[in-house]
């Protein structure tokens, strides 16, 4: 879009925001009048026009006015987030009593959202990978039966009991406890790291062949730490749809029985240097129509650990949806730098 003057472009962001703020189809006296364009009807007209020969604006059949096309709005959403710089500002958003409760935090943010926008809210838990080994705990509880109890930085808590045939040397249990706090605690599960530590060759057989018993337990934890993603503002974003955007609406509900296409779609969307746009988002193969999404990430200095988005339809108040989720990615991810060690 090269070709675009700084006219058309100034017309194009306001036939966008007067759409998204009336739901009606912008003409050229509205554009002049409420606008303050200082150029006449005819001139607004004639932009109007090549706006819509360039595929960036249409015009029901019933009205003289236009409203803005897919690649409209993906174009005037890019230049928004083009212009938004420095840090973001605040969310009706309080996370510091819940340092210790990331799940809380994260559906305090998912509730907080929807509220603030009235669209579909989605925030991505850290990845089982991303959590870090807090605490070993290794309990002889009887003479041949032992539970390991594994906790993450991410709140997780993942025991595992074992059975021998041999009664196990308390000593040999009480020197695993204490090796592995020293050596797998702040690794992160499923790390070559963590396998080099349980099979360290420094380590004598009896050593190895301890660790190598309790190693089923490190595998559940990464297991059983799915990725989760919370949603929230389903009920907000159907009673406030029009008539026309109902059916992208139902599809945005459908689509949320799909975990895994909601979590491809977070994913994908994820870019630790900014936030991101999608307009028409490809999702399974195929491009989901007439539905938006925006999102930032979350995480450490060094690396992303999750997502926070909205989902919604086209006519969606991107100014207030990229703001809101930028605010939240920041105050997750100032949550997250207390909660998890760098590893």
């Amino acid at each position: 879009m090269d070709q675009l003057t700084p006219r058309k472009r100034e017309i194009l962001r306001r036939v966008v925001e007067e759409y998204v703020a009336t739901g009606q189809p912008v003409g050229s006296k509205a554009l002049v009048a409420r606008a303050g364009l200082d150029v006449s009807p005819s001139t607004v007209r004639s932009e109007l026009a090549e706006l819509e020969s360039l595929g960036l604006l249409t015009h029901p059949h019933t009205s003289a006015g236009r409203i803005p096309t897919e690649s409209g709005y993906r174009l005037y959403a890019e230049e928004l987030v083009a212009s938004l710089e420095g840090p973001p500002g605040r969310l009706a958003l309080d996370l510091v009593a819940m340092r210790t409760e990331l799940e809380g935090a994260l559906q305090t943010t998912t509730e907080a959202l929807s509220r603030a926008t009235r669209l579909l809210a989605l925030v991505s838990a850290p990845s089982p990978g991303a959590a870090t080994i807090r605490h070993v705990e290794v309990l002889l509880l009887q003479p041949r039966v032992l539970m390991v109890v594994l906790i993450t930085s991410a709140g997780g808590v993942t025991k595992r009991v074992f059975e021998v045939e041999e009664p196990v040397d308390a000593g040999l249990a009480s020197w695993a406890r204490e090796y592995l706090n020293d050596e797998v605690a702040g690794l992160r599960l499923g790390t070559s790291v963590l396998r080099r530590r349980l099979e360290d060759a420094a380590l004598s057989a009896r050593e190895r062949s301890f660790l190598e018993l309790v190693r089923p337990a490190f595998e559940a934890a990464l297991a059983e730490a799915g990725q989760q993603l919370y949603v929230g503002g389903a009920a907000s974003l159907l009673g406030d749809a029009r008539a026309d955007e109902l059916e992208a609406c139902q599809r945005l509900l459908q689509l949320l029985e799909r975990r895994a296409a909601v979590l491809e779609l977070v994913s994908d969307a994820l870019d630790p240097r900014r936030t991101v746009v999608r307009v028409g988002p490809s999702l399974e193969g195929g491009q989901l129509h007439d539905v938006s999404y925006v999102g930032a990430s979350y995480g450490l200095a060094n690396r992303s650990l999750g997502t926070v988005g909205l989902l919604g339809p086209l006519r969606m108040d991107y100014d207030k949806a990229i703001r809101s989720v930028r605010a939240a990615a920041f105050e997750l991810s100032r949550l997250v730098e207390e909660v998890y060690e760098e590893a």
